[in-house]
């Protein structure tokens, strides 16, 4: 499970650990994105929650999530959850389902350089990717004539949505407290990684070790 502000970086560190460990990668924006587009009228009151930078109700997400680590893939090969709960109740929510994570990773990035990903941040239509004007730009002057910017990615409506985690981020850490690391998510992205994989190498290694000293 990895979670920390918008733009914290949790996408790109998902790649990483998927690429390395296997997992299924669970991103809520993503499933909430998915339901919007759809038209649905889950989809139509999750957008009017997301324009006001508030979190979108727990029975609405709740359900997406739960959908889809019920899946095959997830239960065969476990999952990595990016970006949810973002609070106690889904945490809790989370729990009376029967999902118990093995590890939460909080990435903690200073809000100033939060706000400068967020609004620099571009999406291409065509091929799904993101770019960022600064940090990450379009490779030719077609891509950038038809880049846009999703919604939510305002200077204004990503404040909103900080303040937001913020309030919510304490009560979730206080229930995985015993399985949270803090990562330093202000770095470049290997080094944000080597921190990572040394905390789920010690996990596998934990894991290995008990199964190990149990009887056959």
């Amino acid at each position: 499970m990895i979670s920390g502000a918008p733009a914290s970086g949790k996408g790109t560190q998902c790649q990483l650990i998927t690429q390395k460990y296997g997992l299924v990668h669970v991103a809520a924006g993503d499933l909430l994105r998915a339901e919007i587009a759809s038209g649905s009228e889950n989809g139509r009151r999750a957008r009017e929650y997301m324009e006001q930078g508030q979190l979108v109700p727990d029975e609405i997400v709740v359900m997406m999530v739960k959908e889809r680590l019920l899946q095959p893939d997830s239960k065969e090969n476990g999952w990595l959850l990016d970006g949810y709960p973002r609070s106690s109740s889904q945490a809790i929510a989370l729990k009376e389902l029967g999902f118990k994570p093995d590890l939460f990773i909080l990435l903690e990035v200073p809000e100033e350089i939060l706000v400068e990903r967020v609004v620099g941040r571009r999406l291409d239509p065509i091929t799904g990717k993101i770019y960022h004007l600064k940090y990450s730009p379009p490779e030719t002057q077609e891509i950038a004539s038809r880049l846009t910017q999703r919604f939510d990615d305002t200077e204004e409506k990503v404040k909103l949505r900080l303040n937001t985690h913020h309030q919510n981020v304490e009560a979730v850490l206080s229930m995985y407290e015993d399985i949270t690391i803090k990562v330093n998510g202000s770095v470049n992205k290997e080094d944000v990684f080597t921190q990572i994989d040394s905390a789920l190498t010690r996990l596998l290694d934990k894991r290995q070790a008990t199964s190990e000293s149990l009887p056959a």
